[in-house]
């Protein structure tokens, strides 16, 4: 699929230990994208989403904005690597 992209997001606020990954997945699941969700050391939460650049900005959007868990602070986004990493389905890590 040469219209895919690699978008990888780190979002910040009250998003870990209040479902914030399994809620990611799920709208992940929806607009058909694979990657994962990860907590980071830090208290961030990493997403890595591969598919189509509509799909993945509109999870984009949905972290920014849509009815999450917890609180969002805030979101930094890179586009880029290679979208072809294997991933099957959307994880939780």
């Amino acid at each position: 699929m040469g219209d895919e992209v690699r978008m990888t997001a780190w979002v910040r606020g009250a998003v870990q230990q209040v479902g914030f990954r399994w809620w990611t997945r799920s709208r992940a699941l929806e607009l058909g994208l694979l990657g994962y969700a990860s907590n980071l050391g830090d208290g961030r939460v990493q997403v890595v989403a591969v598919g189509g650049r509509e799909q993945c900005e509109r999870l984009l959007e949905l972290l920014r904005h849509g009815d999450t868990p917890g609180r969002v602070d805030g979101v930094t986004e890179i586009w880029g690597g290679s979208p072809d990493d294997g991933y099957q389905g959307f994880a939780i890590r």
